[in-house]
């Protein structure tokens, strides 16, 4: 088939080159799908695309225009495509959701204790030899209560890494798992439960429409222990301007992210000379309060190797007129 990746970044081309073995005419552009760039996609029979591209309806309609029938997501997250369009319009869909939970799992964990332990802090510091400790005072990691929002296969992972650390856990999830329960003595919460007695709260879920600002005011006003939390999952899932509102209320302790709401075209890109003009993500930013990583949680060896095998098999597998196990419906 020939296939254009789309948003390709330089670390993952020669691994889609390599699981591909010359099967498919693979061809590569470091843009963005919009409904701009569709137009490049034409006389494709397949398109690869990342979490930043844009598979809204109208972009959609372009593609089938353009005769593409199999999109193929370099994530395991999909939200940035209309499924229920795609599929009124012909369209094969699949996605890569195994990649890595560990990755994003283990980022979870390195963004806390970052910001916990004050590593940021300390790095310029010591870059002014100024080897003081009064800015730096964290708290320990064990003995605290945790609450995962989603323990799917990252926060499962999320689990056993924080049982290590000695946290009374605390899950909120659509369905339970008894070998979290039983091997790790985790509590299934209600939300407000969870907002009462957490620490610390992890975000480990896919956006919906039933997750999309899930953390708003209401419940970042039901915090009992100025939690610090973090965001590995969506970042629309957090109402950006009601957690800014919240640390500096103080029902908040702290804010580490891997994600913003509005990154679509800021993240993944060298914006130094071209600084987008958004003062939300200027105050997220700048906020003592905040830590923010560039939704660079997927970014292993391990991960991106894998995301390029799956993006692979995808193609494949509709090549021999079959369904890969990652298509979507």
């Amino acid at each position: 088939m020939k296939v254009l990746i789309y948003s390709a970044k330089p670390f993952e081309i020669s691994l889609l080159k390599n699981a591909n073995d010359n099967r498919h005419h693979l061809e590569f552009t470091e843009r963005r799908l919009t409904s701009e760039t569709a137009t490049l996609a034409l006389n494709y029979d397949a398109i690869s695309i990342f979490s930043a591209d844009d598979a809204s309806p109208i972009v959609l309609e372009k593609l089938r225009d353009f005769g593409v029938k199999h999109i193929t997501l370099r994530s395991a997250g999909h939200d940035n495509v209309n499924l229920k369009v795609a599929k009124k319009l012909g369209f094969s869909v699949a996605n890569a959701p195994n990649y890595s939970p560990n990755a994003i799992a283990e980022h979870a964990v390195a963004l806390f204790l970052t910001y916990n332990r004050k590593i940021i802090q300390a790095k310029n510091q010591t870059l002014q030899n100024n080897f003081l400790l009064d800015n730096l005072i964290g708290f320990d990691l064990n003995k605290k209560t945790v609450g995962i929002m989603g323990a799917g296969k990252i926060g499962r992972v999320l689990v056993k890494i924080l049982h290590g650390f000695g946290c009374t856990i605390l899950a909120n999830d659509t369905s339970s798992c008894n070998e979290l329960i039983k091997d790790y003595q985790v509590e299934y919460v209600s939300k407000d439960a969870l907002a009462e007695e957490a620490d610390i709260i992890f975000i480990c879920l896919p956006l919906t429409t039933l997750t999309h600002y899930l953390i708003d005011n209401v419940f970042l006003n039901k915090f009992k222990k100025k939690p610090i939390i973090v965001n590995v999952a969506r970042g629309a899932i957090v109402n950006t301007k009601a957690i800014l509102k919240a640390l500096d209320q103080g029902s908040v302790s702290g804010y580490a992210t891997d994600v913003y709401e509005h990154e679509h075209g800021v993240f993944f890109y060298d914006r130094s000379n071209n600084v987008p003009k958004d003062p939300i993500l200027h105050q997220l930013l700048h906020h003592p309060q905040v830590l923010v990583t560039p939704h660079q949680a997927f970014a292993t060896r391990e991960a991106l190797q894998n995301i390029a095998i799956a993006t692979l098999e995808n193609l494949n597998t509709w090549q021999d007129g079959k369904h890969p196990i990652n298509e979507l419906s």
